[in-house]
């Protein structure tokens, strides 16, 4: 199954979850490649598909101050070179329809951000690429109203669709996340991931920056695999304190590998 939606994946055949994982933005050749090469390493000991993330801009910032990038040619390059190097697929966000053709030169996997996955044209330029397309569920939207973003994505031509969970809104300033919109949309026929980083985000704040509990990642992650899901997303850095963009929601990549031995119990429990 994951063969058939993320092509290129190393270790099709494994029984484990797959993993999305990196930065959530990249700031630079030099920190791009150290943590793919140290994700690499983790997953490849432990057999797990892995698909090396980053977006190349942040066009969704609270304050008009905040990143958003190093230049959009620059960032998409680094991300091909991961790629090259690592030999292993990587995922971007776009967020209007000219930017599909231009990312999917670079990447493999294209992503819809959650605010944007009922925006149709932007599913559709997704779609006509020939890329896998992975589309977050909105913090706004039930589980079974996904379902329509799938069918855009399929009836404009491709097949290769993921859907991603990152938590419902609750209340102003916090998400909460119901793992029973898992097993629904694995319903629709396609893998389903966890974002275990940004369901924590508490978004919103006075600051103007947003803030998060990356304290639980693990109960998320775990709760996840528990559910059934085929994926997990996780936004992770050697330094999330000084990382440029989501510091507050990120695991430090020190807690990845003692992270996924413990899921990977859990899976195997579950079989």
């Amino acid at each position: 199954m994951i063969q058939q939606h993320i092509p290129g994946i190393n270790h099709a055949d494994s029984p484990n979850f797959f993993l999305m994982a990196g930065p959530c933005a990249i700031e630079g050749e030099e920190i791009a490649l150290r943590i793919a090469e140290r994700i690499v390493a983790i997953t490849d000991r432990f057999a797990i598909p892995y698909i090396f993330k980053g977006s190349y801009r942040k066009a969704n910032r609270s304050r008009v101050d905040s990143f958003t990038g190093i230049g959009d040619e620059k960032a998409l390059r680094i991300l091909a070179r991961v790629g090259r190097e690592f030999g292993v697929p990587t995922v971007t966000d776009i967020h209007e329809s000219h930017e599909a053709a231009m990312a999917a030169e670079y990447v493999d996997v294209l992503q819809i951000p959650a605010f944007l996955c009922r925006q149709t044209e932007l599913l559709s330029a997704a779609a006509k690429t020939g890329k896998t397309v992975n589309i977050k569920k909105g913090q706004f939207l039930s589980a079974d109203a996904m379902r329509f973003a799938v069918d855009k994505v399929i009836d404009s031509g491709n097949s290769k669709v993921l859907l991603t969970d990152r938590g419902n809104t609750f209340g102003y300033q916090d998400l909460v996340v119901d793992f029973r919109g898992i097993p629904e949309m694995r319903g629709f026929g396609v893998p389903v991931v966890m974002d275990c980083t940004h369901s924590l985000q508490q978004p919103n704040q006075s600051s103007g920056v947003t803030g998060g509990k990356p304290a639980l990642i693990e109960t998320i992650s775990k709760a996840a695999i528990a559910v059934g899901a085929d994926g997990l997303f996780i936004e992770t850095h050697p330094d999330p304190a000084n990382a440029k963009s989501d510091g507050a929601n990120m695991l430090h990549l020190d807690l990845l590998e003692g992270l996924l031995e413990k899921l990977l119990r859990i899976r195997e429990a579950i079989r």
